[in-house]
C-alpha cells in the first residue's frame, strides 16, 4: 500500500471526536509506513471433501475442534509468556496501534475523499453471547452518526441486513448486511444505481434454500445445549458461543450432514460461528468494491477507504484494500493475528474511551 497524503479539510476538523471514538484514534497520515507483504487472511472455506474427512474419525474431528477454537476469541491467560510478549513486539511493529498513529495519519490525509466502511459485531458492538442483543451504545450511535455528516459511511456485516439496521437505526448509512449479499444505501444519495438508495442482491435465488436449510439447521441442532441458529436472509449462521467445547465436534457434524444435500452452499467460520452461505463469488470485499464503484470511486486516485472489522471475514475488505494500494484497514482483536489491516485496536471500548 502506498503512503496516504490526505488530511481532513479545516472545515471538518470538528470530526476528530466522530473518529476517536467510533473508529481509531489513528486513521488517516502523511507518513504511513509502508505496510509489510499481506498476510494470508481471509474467511477460509472448507471443501465439502475436506469437511467430511474431518468429522469422520476422531482425529480428524479433533482437527475440525481445533479449527473452530482457532477462529473463537483467546481466553485470557494470567501470565504472560516471552512468545506472548514476542506476538505482542511484532503485533506493534506490523500493525501499529490506530490510537497512537492518529496525530500522523491525520496529518496525511489532504485531498483525499474518505469512505468509511465499518463492521457491526465486535467493532460497534461488543461480542455478546446472545446476537439479538448485540447492541451498540448511544455513544457509538451518534459517533457513527457524526461520521457519517462528512463521509460516505457503511455498515457491513454477516447480519441480516433489516437486523444490523434495527440495533443501528441510521438511516443515513450504507448497510451491506449478509457478507455483502444485500446492500441498500439512503434514499438520498448520490449513488448512480437507483433512485431509492443502491439495492444489490447478487444470491436471490438462494433466499428459499436458506430459508429450507435455516428450518433443518434449527430441528437438528435443538439437542445441542446453546447451539443457537440464526436466518441472516443470504447465509445462515449456527453460533456455538454457549456451546460446550465437548459438544463442537457433535454440532459440526449436524452441520456437515445438513451441508451434505446442498452442494450450492459452502461453509465459512467467523468469531464462535459457522456460516452457511452462497457459494457464489461475493464476500464483503466485493461489497466494499461496488459501494465505492457505485459512489463513483471505483477508479479513483482521490479516495481513502477505511475499514474496520474484528472478523476472519472482514480479512477480504482488508484484502482488496492491499491490493487497490489505498485505503486502511483496521483489525479490532485482543491478540495478534495474520491480517492484511495495516493497523489494529483492542476492542470497541478502547475507541469509545477517547471521548
Amino acid at each position: 500500500m502506498t503512503n496516504q497524503n490526505v488530511v481532513v479539510p479545516d472545515a471538518k476538523q470538528g470530526i476528530d471526536i466522530t473518529i476517536t471514538m467510533a473508529l481509531p484514534k489513528s486513521l488517516f497520515s502523511p507518513a504511513v509506513p509502508e505496510p509489510l507483504p499481506a498476510a494470508p487472511g481471509g474467511y477460509f472455506t472448507i471443501t465439502r471433501k475436506r469437511f467430511t474427512k474431518m468429522t469422520e474419525t476422531g482425529g480428524k474431528n479433533s482437527s475440525w475442534v481445533d479449527s473452530m477454537r482457532d477462529s473463537s476469541p483467546t481466553r485470557v491467560k494470567s501470565t504472560t509468556s516471552l512468545s506472548e510478549t514476542e506476538d505482542k513486539n511484532s503485533r506493534i511493529v506490523n500493525h501499529p496501534s490506530a490510537l497512537n498513529m492518529f496525530e500522523q495519519i491525520v496529518q496525511g490525509s489532504k485531498g483525499k475523499q474518505i469512505v468509511m466502511f465499518l463492521d457491526y459485531d465486535g467493532t460497534l458492538s461488543p461480542i455478546v453471547e446472545d446476537p439479538d442483543r448485540a447492541f451498540m451504545t448511544n455513544e457509538m450511535r451518534e459517533a457513527v452518526k457524526d461520521v457519517a455528516r462528512y463521509f460516505p459511511t457503511a455498515i457491513v456485516t454477516g447480519r441480516c441486513r433489516n437486523k444490523v439496521y434495527s440495533f443501528v437505526r441510521l438511516s443515513e448509512l450504507y448497510y451491506a448486511g449478509s457478507h455483502g449479499m444485500d446492500i441498500k444505501g439512503p434514499s438520498k444519495n448520490n449513488c448512480k444505481y437507483k433512485k431509492g438508495g443502491v439495492l444489490f442482491q447478487p444470491a436471490s435465488e438462494f433466499l428459499p434454500m436458506i430459508d429450507e436449510v435455516y428450518n433443518i439447521l434449527l430441528e437438528r441442532t435443538k439437542s445441542i445445549p446453546g447451539a443457537k441458529v440464526e436466518n441472516n436472509k443470504f447465509c445462515a449462521s449456527v453460533h456455538f458461543r454457549c456451546v460446550e467445547e465437548k459438544m463442537w465436534a457433535i454440532l459440526a457434524e449436524q452441520v456437515r450432514s445438513v451441508l451434505s444435500d446442498y452442494p450450492k452452499l459452502r461453509l465459512t467460520q467467523g468469531r464462535k460461528v459457522l456460516e452457511i452461505r452462497p457459494t457464489i463469488k461475493w464476500d464483503k470485499g466485493k461489497a466494499l468494491e461496488f459501494l465505492l464503484e457505485s459512489l463513483g470511486y471505483a477508479n479513483s486516485t482521490d479516495v481513502l477507504p477505511l475499514y474496520i472489522g474484528d472478523d476472519q471475514t472482514d480479512e477480504d475488505a482488508f484484502k482488496v484494500l492491499r491490493n487497490r494500494g489505498q485505503g486502511l484497514g483496521i483489525l479490532v482483536s485482543k491478540v495478534p493475528k495474520e491480517t492484511n489491516a495495516s493497523y489494529s485496536l483492542q476492542d470497541p471500548k478502547e475507541a469509545s474511551s477517547l471521548t
